[in-house]
């Protein structure tokens, strides 16, 4: 089932613009970092906590088995992103990898599970472990499973 409700874009433009041409293409163009064909992107729209508006965010492609992770790195930053707030409260999203967005569920890795993982997305996206290293959290790895 989609996700409805009123869309709040990104405050930040490249954001915007990101998420805009990639739904215009049907993921076919702005599916990897600006300037990175190696590193590429999904779009994951979520539910805010606390305003309830859905928001979109290009997140680091890491998937394994039909399973995606999203890593809450904010570049290292001591404190985690906004969306990683709205996983916890609003744990239905959408994930779009491609033409066609997806139903997923999210849930926040731990243990052994988070290292399999961890090692994935790094793997994917080396900055991950430099980022890692900049902060004393651990930074988060949501797990997205498919429920349409």
């Amino acid at each position: 089932m989609a996700l409805s409700g009123e869309y709040e874009p990104s405050p930040e433009q490249w954001v915007r613009e990101q998420v805009e041409r990639y739904e215009a293409t049907g993921g076919a163009e702005a599916n990897t970092l600006p300037d990175r064909p190696d590193w590429p992107i999904v779009v994951i729209t979520s539910r805010g906590a606390k305003s309830g508006k859905l928001r979109k965010n290009p997140v680091m492609r890491v998937e394994h088995d039909g399973v995606y992770a999203a890593v809450a790195s904010k570049g290292g930053a001591p404190e985690h992103p906004t969306w990683y707030h709205n996983f916890l409260a609003h744990p239905e999203v959408e994930l779009q990898d491609g033409p066609v967005p997806h139903t997923y569920r999210a849930r926040v890795a731990e243990g052994e599970e988070r290292a399999v993982w961890w090692e994935r997305a790094v793997a994917v996206y080396s900055p991950y472990a430099e980022y890692q290293e900049k902060t004393d959290r651990e930074i988060p790895v949501f797990l997205l499973e498919r429920t349409d």
